[in-house]
């Protein structure tokens, strides 16, 4: 009979918050930057270039060291990296707010997503160890979700309404209050963990991993900003190449940083496909929204983050409401296929828009499409971080955060591709009277260079310019809407199919050893060849799970929860083995 998992308490809850309000501000240092860019240009005056290196050096980064970072976790402790990474994210913070030069600004920003990588996987591993009933880690990873998802559209309402006020440096100044309460509050309310049987850090395999993500990423949004050339295309070449490498590299390994193995489970492979489309979809359109809103309909910086809020509270309501409800009744198919439906009926919507009136379609579609995204997303998170060992949960996690961001740089490429192509032909006629060659074929590239030239015309000629290219980026957003309509549609088919066989349980969890349903704890099954069990005590642990340092009385060690409750469930891939108490298999599944 399967153990009895552990209720959470007060204490868990609590820690939560915190771990929710730590993603709540990584997720709004990406969008916060967007508002202050013109503040910032006036004042440190960087060139085109360096422009582009203030505002994506920090995603490079972070994309870049989330897997090594989440393995880190694992093995040196998931509650000493988050502190670290707080304390040297907030120290960041300060230094960027006071940056003199675009160079130190970009160094700055650097350090700040270096720091983020350690933040987002150790505060979702951690809700593994916090969360060891199955109803409750899914409300928790839902909340956690919902904290992401809203962070990107507050980043957005904050930075209006700090710039209206405050220096361009207050954006990045509200981090640092948040970084003080965790690194007060870490230790009275988080348990630590580290996998005590983990082998040595592998530095190699951490290089690889970076010069993977990192210049395939770049490579991606350089198609979309520039178009075909050759510098992107040998990042996109040279990051798959090194991905290959490091994928030989981690079969080999006895202690890898990411056992490829996992991707044998259905269920994981499936979502983390999952989280990569939806992201896909998700972050690839916003890119269109914000424009429409602020250029087509007219709308300042901060009115347009305030129509935005409908979707951050739709996100929050699919991600910590409706998807944790929904999973314990229904199968993870349907409920993810069914949230993804959801998404593509509100792309459906958007698709509606028209070059003058287009404000309710906006905020009706962007609210059913993020808050069904936002359910697929908490049910991947679950999957992903809970199929997973616990003593690699932290690898995990970086890997879900690594699709997310992958995710979002091929939609934000590939969408952005088709909405150029279809905003030029929309605007391959010949020049309105009036307008210049020049000023028609800078019109053409973007909707912001058509608002810009239209005004050095005459008032008739530079009104028909710009009517010209706001119909032509309506044109736009409504092809980019239904290609994320039928980017949803596949992936919900994907997840009816992937997923048919995973219950409204984890995977592992029944004893019934049935699909989908749980498998017995490997400590609790007969020896595969059929001698007597081991008298095993049911509130065993896994040596896994036993804590490295003596705890303060209260806190909650992974498997061992208040109660001494087992650890939650795993997936083992391949025919069960019999290990002697204490030792851990050369690789986490077994």
């Amino acid at each position: 009979m399967a153990t009895a998992q552990a209720k959470a308490g007060r204490r868990e809850w609590i820690g939560l918050a915190v771990l929710v309000m730590v993603t709540l501000i990584i997720s709004m240092d990406m969008t916060v930057l967007s508002y202050a860019l013109p503040f910032i240009t006036a004042d440190l005056e960087p060139t085109s270039s360096q422009l582009l290196w203030i505002t994506d050096v920090y995603a490079f980064v972070l994309a870049g060291l989330l897997i090594p970072m989440g393995t880190l976790g694992d093995r040196i402790g998931r509650r000493r990296l988050l502190m670290i990474g707080a304390a040297v994210f907030g120290a960041a913070s300060v230094a960027t707010a006071l940056s003199t030069s675009p160079g130190m600004l970009i160094g700055t920003r650097a350090v700040m997503g270096a720091a983020g990588a350690t933040l987002m996987p150790s505060t979702m591993s951690l809700i593994r160890n916090m969360f060891h009933d199955e109803n409750e880690r899914r409300a928790a990873i839902g909340l956690w979700a919902a904290g992401f998802s809203a962070g990107g559209v507050i980043g957005l309402v904050a930075g209006g309404a700090l710039l209206q006020y405050f220096s361009w440096g207050t954006v990045f100044e509200i981090n640092v209050p948040i970084m003080v309460l965790l690194l007060i509050l870490a230790p009275l309310l988080l348990p630590e963990f580290r996998d005590p049987a983990a082998g040595r850090f592998d530095l190699l395999s951490t290089v690889l991993a970076f010069v993977a993500v990192l210049p395939t990423i770049w490579g991606i949004k350089q198609f979309a900003e520039h178009g075909a050339d050759w510098p992107p295309v040998a990042g996109v070449v040279g990051g798959l190449v090194f991905l290959a490498v490091f994928v030989w590299r981690q079969r080999r390994l006895a202690d890898p940083v990411i056992d490829v193995r996992l991707f044998r489970a259905p269920a994981f492979s499936a979502a983390v496909v999952m989280n990569v489309l939806a992201n896909f979809a998700l972050v690839g359109f916003m890119f269109f929204i914000s424009q429409y809103l602020q250029l087509v309909l007219g709308l300042r910086p901060f009115t347009a983050g305030l129509w935005s809020l409908p979707a951050a509270a739709a996100a929050g309501v699919g991600a910590a409401v409706l998807a944790p409800v929904l999973a314990q009744r229904f199968r993870r198919a349907y409920v993810a296929a069914g949230g993804l439906l959801v998404g593509a009926a509100g792309c459906l919507v958007l698709a509606q828009v028209g070059d003058e009136v287009g404000l309710t379609q906006v905020v009706v579609g962007q609210a059913l499409m993020t808050g069904g995204v936002a359910m697929v997303l908490t049910l991947s998170a679950e999957l992903i971080v809970s199929t997973a060992p616990p003593e690699r949960a932290g690898a995990a996690a970086g890997l879900s955060e690594t699709g997310s961001q992958l995710g979002a740089a091929l939609g934000v490429a590939i969408l952005g591709s088709i909405g150029t192509f279809v905003y030029r032909q929309q605007l391959s006629g010949a020049a309105p009277d009036g307008v210049s060659a020049d000023s028609w074929a800078t019109a053409r590239e973007t909707l912001g260079g058509a608002v810009q030239e239209s005004r050095t015309l005459t008032s008739a000629a530079g009104d028909t310019l710009v009517a010209l290219a706001r119909a032509a980026f309506a044109a736009e957003l409504r092809a980019a809407a239904v290609v994320a309509a039928g980017i949803l549609l596949v992936t919900a088919v994907l997840a009816a199919v992937q997923l048919r066989n995973v219950g409204a349980s984890v995977p592992g969890q029944d004893t019934s050893g049935g699909p989908g349903g749980p498998v017995t704890p490997a400590a609790a099954r007969p020896p595969a060849d059929g001698s007597a069990a081991p008298d095993t005590d049911a509130a065993t642990v896994d040596a896994a799970s036993v804590p490295v340092d003596p705890e303060p009385v209260g806190t909650v060690v992974e498997g061992a929860g208040p109660t001494g409750a087992a650890p939650g469930p795993e997936v083992r891939i391949g025919p069960p083995t019999a290990a002697p108490a204490g030792t851990r298999p050369a690789h986490p599944v077994a």
